[in-house]
C-alpha cells in the first residue's frame, strides 16, 4: 500500500516529463481512432468518429496508466487488463437482434480492435499500431466489398414502391417477395393524394436485390421503385 502511494506521489517535474511522453501517444492514438472513425461514418454506421477516437484515446491513455501507476509491483498490466472487459460491455450495446437477422456485431468488433490499436499507442508501439490500422481499414473496406462482389453476404435496404391502387401494390409486392422466397410480413403505408406509397426491409445478397427491383419494377400496379442504404447493416 504504501508503494502503491509513493508511486503516485509526482512532482511538478515528473509531471511535465510524463505529459511530453504520452502527448504523441495520445495524438496518434487520436488520428488512428479517427481513421476507423471516418470509415465508419462513411458508411453511416452507429460507432461513427467520435466514438472509435474516445475509445482509442481511452484505451491508450489506460495503457500509459497502466504501468505509470502500477510501478515496480506485479500489477503493470491490471488497468490494461481490464479495457479488455470494458471494451466488451461496450460493444455489447452495439449488438441489435432484429426480427430476421443480428446487426452490429462488425461494429461491436471494430471498436474492440479499435481498443488493441489505442493500446499499442499507450505502449509506445508506434508501428504496430500504425500497422494494425491499415488491417482493420482493409477488413472493413476490401473484405466487405468482395462479400458483396461475390454475392456471399446478405445485407438489409429499404424498399420504397409507389403506385395508384394499394390493394394491386401490396399484392405485386407480395408476389415479388413469394419469387425470392422471402416472408413479407407487411409494409408501412402512406398516401399523398392519390399516390400510394409502400416501404419495407429486405434483406439479401447483392444479386437478390437486384432480382426484386426488376420483379418490382415489372409489375403492373408499380409506378416507381426506389431503395436505400439501411443505417444498421454492418
Amino acid at each position: 500500500m504504501l508503494q502503491n502511494s509513493v508511486a503516485m506521489d509526482f512532482n511538478h517535474l515528473q509531471q511535465i516529463a510524463f505529459t511530453r511522453d504520452v502527448a504523441g501517444r495520445l495524438l496518434l492514438a487520436t488520428a488512428l481512432g479517427s481513421i476507423v472513425g471516418l470509415d465508419r461514418e462513411w458508411h453511416h454506421h452507429a460507432s461513427g468518429v467520435r466514438t472509435n477516437v474516445l475509445i482509442c484515446f481511452g484505451a491508450a491513455l489506460f495503457t500509459f496508466l497502466s504501468a505509470l501507476i502500477a510501478g515496480d509491483t506485479a500489477n503493470r498490466g491490471q488497468i490494461a487488463a481490464n479495457i479488455v472487459q470494458g471494451i466488451g460491455f461496450l460493444g455489447a450495446g452495439l449488438i441489435l437482434h432484429n426480427r430476421d437477422r443480428i446487426s452490429g456485431l462488425t461494429g461491436a468488433a471494430t471498436v474492440w480492435a479499435v481498443a488493441s490499436i489505442g493500446m499499442c499507442c499507450g505502449a509506445g508501439l508506434y508501428l504496430p499500431a500504425a500497422f494494425a490500422t491499415a488491417l482493420v481499414l482493409v477488413v472493413l473496406e476490401g473484405i466487405g466489398l468482395l462479400e458483396r462482389k461475390a454475392n456471399l453476404k446478405l445485407y438489409s435496404r429499404l424498399y420504397e414502391v409507389r403506385g395508384r391502387d394499394a390493394l394491386q401494390l401490396n399484392l405485386a409486392v407480395l408476389r415479388a417477395m413469394d419469387h425470392e422466397k422471402k416472408p413479407f410480413h407487411g409494409a408501412d403505408e402512406a398516401n399523398i393524394g392519390d399516390l400510394h406509397r409502400l416501404t419495407f426491409h429486405l434483406a439479401a445478397t447483392a444479386r437478390g436485390h437486384q432480382r426484386m427491383v426488376h420483379a418490382l419494377q415489372g409489375a403492373q400496379a408499380v409506378d416507381e421503385v426506389h431503395t436505400f442504404a439501411d443505417v444498421e447493416n454492418d
